[in-house]
């Protein structure tokens, strides 16, 4: 009779390198043709199963047994492929290292494309229009919007400050949004005559 995979890893914790043998046997060649998939490459997949044996056994403590443990292997192998790939794919360049042309040497300058100022601009307007909407608003639908969009709390915690009922927290938002709409969308259409 098979042992099942739970009496395996409760026996690998307790330290039995048959247990993890066993695990290892039962699982190796489905992590094999998992990672073969993913890397394409049957050299690397070896030493990728073996990577993900390791970190598997090192973390099995922490395997829990609502999932199946080949699930949580297959994830393991994955996760351990993905990244060989992105740390393969990195080229790393020195800024500080000076290329030579053949005519001499020149030093690397990066263009910065992070600022554009009519991006900015535009940006800076709309934060202003949305701003002076907001305050433009009912002092019980502005106070609601400023707690929920600029301080980023909860409905709850709302409801708490104001000493309202949530279902009227959630109302005032929802009309302190249609109104801001309205109003947005006059602005909108007011700046484009």
């Amino acid at each position: 009779m098979q042992v099942s995979d739970s009496q395996l890893i409760a026996e690998a914790i307790q330290g039995s390198q048959k247990a993890y043998a066993v695990l290892e046997g039962r699982y190796k060649t489905a992590i094999f043709h998992i990672v073969l998939k993913i890397v394409r490459d049957q050299e690397t997949a070896h030493d990728l199963v073996q990577e993900t044996f390791m970190k598997a056994f090192s973390a099995l403590a922490s395997y829990r047994s609502e999932y199946r443990f080949s699930t949580w292997l297959y994830k393991i192998a994955a996760n351990s492929s993905i990244d060989f790939l992105r740390k393969k794919r990195i080229k790393a360049l020195s800024l500080d290292k000076e290329i030579d042309t053949g005519n001499g040497k020149v030093e690397i300058e990066i263009p910065d494309y992070t600022y554009h100022p009519e991006r900015d601009l535009v940006r800076k307007q709309q934060r202003f229009t949305i701003n002076e909407a907001i305050d433009s608003l009912p002092d019980k639908y502005r106070e609601v919007i400023v707690h929920r969009h600029q301080e980023d709390k909860s409905y709850e915690e709302i409801a708490d400050l104001l000493c309202i009922p949530v279902g009227t927290v959630k109302a005032r938002i929802f009309r302190a949004r249609e109104l801001l709409k309205k109003k947005l969308r006059g602005i909108r259409e007011h700046s484009s005559d």
